[in-house]
């Protein structure tokens, strides 16, 4: 499994833009659409909500990749 570590700036990143920031997506628009498909778990549950906020200390995972989302 590859892992990415995240320094997110500020208190929290929305999870389809997180996407779009490591670079698993193109887009924000990309990012709400793969969430929406279900292939998205944060800290190993489904995660449905496209703009989920995301806070240092959790793990979003698709696929074979793991982001760890750590303070800047």
């Amino acid at each position: 499994m590859q892992t990415l570590d995240f320094a997110v700036q500020g208190e929290y990143v929305e999870l389809n833009q997180l996407l779009k920031l490591v670079g698993v997506v193109d887009s924000g628009g990309a990012g709400k659409a793969l969430v929406a498909s279900g292939a998205v778990s944060v800290d190993g549950k489904p995660e449905l909500r496209k703009t989920c906020k995301i806070r240092p200390g959790q793990t979003v995972t698709l696929g074979d990749l793991r982001i760890r989302v750590a303070a800047a």
